[in-house]
């Protein structure tokens, strides 16, 4: 299936550079940290939902796969350094759901040429979704077959999807609001 986000006018030095553009957001993401008791928060989602928003579904998705291929080659862009050993992290799921995130983000909110804020948002929620999915189902795998320590499925909702929601809903919102704004000048002939 050929998705359809990327505008014919947008030259590949335009593509190329973009997508990576956002693999380096995504990869400082990591490191900007804002600060809530108790939640280890960061800026990666919200740069992978502006780059799903911005790029469309495959530039976006390439964008994350970049990012996680960077850090499994050893460079320490992962907010716990690098390396092909971060496969075996429990958190590793999410960066996983980058890819599919900024992909489902990405082609449902370039399926028509002027997206609605609604259908924005809808883009951003479901991507979010795919994220956390990818995320609750790895952490859950390695903490059951590696670390042979399962964790209860009340457990990991709460502390893999549920104190994380409020701050990536909230970034979700401005990274629409910011999309909306930026729509313009990314598409530009």
């Amino acid at each position: 299936m050929k998705d359809n986000s990327v505008k014919p006018a947008m030259g590949k030095v335009r593509r190329l550079s973009l997508t990576a553009l956002c693999a380096a957001l995504i990869a400082a993401g990591a490191f900007i940290r804002v600060p809530l008791p108790g939640v280890p928060f960061t800026l990666q989602t919200f740069f992978v939902t502006l780059a799903g928003l911005l790029l469309g579904g495959e530039l976006g998705a390439c964008s994350a796969l970049i990012y996680v291929a960077a850090g499994l080659a050893g460079f320490p862009v992962f907010a716990g350094g690098g390396g092909l050993g971060y496969v075996l992290q429990p958190s590793f799921g999410y960066l996983i759901g980058f890819a599919l995130g900024a992909y489902l983000t990405g082609s449902i909110a370039h399926a028509v040429k002027q997206p609605s804020v609604r259908r924005l948002y809808a883009a951003a929620f479901a991507g979010l979704g795919a994220v956390y999915l990818c995320g609750m189902a790895y952490y859950a795998a390695v903490k059951a077959l590696y670390l042979a320590a399962p964790v209860p499925f009340g457990n990991i909702l709460i502390y893999c999807f549920l104190i994380f929601l409020p701050g990536d809903t909230a970034m979700s919102v401005v990274a629409v609001l910011l999309a909306k704004r930026l729509r313009p000048v990314v598409w530009r002939g």
